[in-house]
């Protein structure tokens, strides 16, 4: 059992670099500017022999109102409630200022557990801020510095107390707890026994949680949709666009599925994106594209289909993801039948990369339609994980040459000779051939639209390869004999058969 600590105090004060330093990973966006992070931001912390929870928070604003400032100061103040422990960070080199001094009050009433600790300590500028901090009644300070990890020994013997405490708790919990254990008889061996685990092997547990990113324009309604999953307000919305800033993760069981879910950044066209902290958010919500296995595109149902939506479900094609398209708004439609008509047409028009992938249709603000894109996940992921055994891919393979054989360029035949699958993850057959490198593409095309209808695989990416046998001559490694060789061969004469031109009469 371990705690969780809350890294909490004004913006620009280093929580999102101590953060990183605890949980040894670059995980939140930092930079110089203030403000950057805004949602909250849970990591797994290791320092020294200790483990626990971190959570990054937003900057402390003294807003109240329902502006940007107060929903992210909601949010903050959440995180104190659901912590067992808060680390209050101050900037030593500016000092304590009068929003310290409010928080280290509200912190004094909110917070079970408040360790003070003053950043940017390294060097002597900072000991008059480190002075003034103990006016704050909240303990020694600590002097650190997350940039150069200073102070973390200081840190660590902080919490190593309240650490004992959860580990003498949880001892005691365990041993009045009831006998809830269950032995079940071991495991004889059996094939079908092995056959079922490794039928089981794919799917998702609470140890190996489905990855699913989340991923679209901005103000698309991602977060929207997450708290909708969630159930709760755990990040932050509004009607302004770009809010999301960093690719938040957050494990859930929906309806008994285990799933990691990535809330992403809003991703503009690459001529608009100016700023270097919208690039930094780009950046982190592709990065969480290629660690999904499962990629939701989330359009807007007033606007669907633009070129970034295009885009961005193209990316998720081509670095082999599972995708399912989600239309978000929904309950805003009027002539729901005619719009949907017009959404699937325009969908295996424009996107036939993606043809068969389910389209779903989903409000996120009302709860409607979530039902469906969780069968929909289940059921790309499912997909993703296929595997066909060799001999249905070669009498599979025999249908489709004798329905279709292969094109002979510059009057070369090509041979298909046997067809096997190398990988799953996204699904990869090799197909054994001669002239690899002269098939048509458009061939390539048909055998892998022929795997989608053949083996029900609609709208997973596809990796199909020619690989070349061996069709050269058997003696053609073999070296020809020299000229030194070949001129002894030759002084030998005719070789004699055995019993003749020895002079002995044979007897008779």
């Amino acid at each position: 059992m371990s705690f969780t600590l809350a890294i909490v105090g004004r913006p620009n004060a280093g929580k999102s670099t101590l953060f990183n330093r605890l949980v040894g990973k670059k995980l939140a966006l930092v930079d110089d500017q203030p403000g950057v992070t805004r949602d909250l931001r849970e990591g797994e912390a290791r320092l020294g022999d200790l483990t626990f929870t971190v959570i990054d928070t937003a900057g402390l604003e003294e807003a109240t109102d329902e502006s940007l400032q107060g929903r992210m100061r909601k949010l903050t103040e959440r995180a104190v409630d659901m912590a067992d422990v808060c680390l209050f960070v101050l900037d030593a080199r500016a000092g304590v200022t009068p929003t310290d001094e409010f928080f280290a009050e509200l912190l004094r009433k909110r917070a079970p557990r408040v360790i003070l600790a003053c950043n940017k300590a390294e060097g002597a500028a900072a000991d008059a801020g480190l002075i003034e901090a103990y006016a704050l009644g909240l303990g020694e300070p600590l002097r650190i510095s997350a940039e150069h990890g200073e102070g973390m020994a200081d840190l660590y013997a902080a919490l190593m107390p309240i650490s004992d405490a959860f580990a003498a708790k949880a001892a005691a919990a365990a041993e009045t707890a009831p006998e809830t254990d269950i032995f079940l008889p071991e495991d004889d061996g059996s094939e079908e026994l092995d056959l079922g685990a490794a039928e089981e092997a794919w799917r998702p547990s609470t140890a190996r949680p489905l990855q699913v990113a989340v991923v679209g324009r901005p103000n698309a309604g991602k977060s929207t949709l997450i708290n909708r999953i969630l159930g709760e307000d755990r990040l932050l919305t509004g009607p302004e666009a770009g809010i999301t800033r960093d690719a938040i993760s957050l494990q859930i069981d929906w309806d008994g599925l285990p799933m990691r879910i990535f809330d992403t950044a809003g991703m503009r066209k690459k001529a608009k994106v100016q700023d270097k902290v919208e690039k930094l958010s780009v950046s982190d919500g592709l990065r969480a594209v290629k660690f999904a296995e499962v990629v939701v595109v989330l359009l807007d149902a007033a606007i669907p289909f633009e070129q970034q939506d295009l885009r961005i479900a193209d990316l998720a094609e081509r670095e082999g993801r599972a995708v399912v398209v989600a239309v978000n708004k929904w309950d805003i439609e009027d002539d729901k039948q005619q719009k949907l008509r017009d959404l699937k047409e325009a969908f295996e028009r424009l996107l036939p990369q993606l043809r068969g992938a389910p389209l779903v249709t989903v409000s996120a603000k009302t709860g409607r339609g979530l039902d469906r894109l969780r069968a929909a996940v289940i059921k790309a992921h499912e997909v993703w994980n296929r595997r066909v055994s060799t001999a249905r891919l070669n009498r599979w393979l025999s249908g489709m040459l004798e329905a279709h054989p292969p094109p002979a360029p510059q009057g070369k035949r090509i041979k298909l000779r046997y067809m096997t699958q190398a990988k799953t993850r996204p699904p990869g057959f090799v197909v054994m051939c001669s002239h690899p490198d002269k098939m048509p593409e458009s061939y390539s095309r048909y055998l892998v639209n022929g795997l989608r209808e053949g083996f029900d695989m609609p709208g997973t990416p596809i990796r199909l390869h020619m690989r070349g046998q061996g069709d050269r001559n058997p003696y053609q490694s073999r070296k020809k004999p020299g000229p030194s060789k070949l001129r002894k061969h030759l002084d030998k004469g005719p070789a004699k058969a055995p019993g003749r031109g020895s002079g002995k009469s044979r007897p008779r």
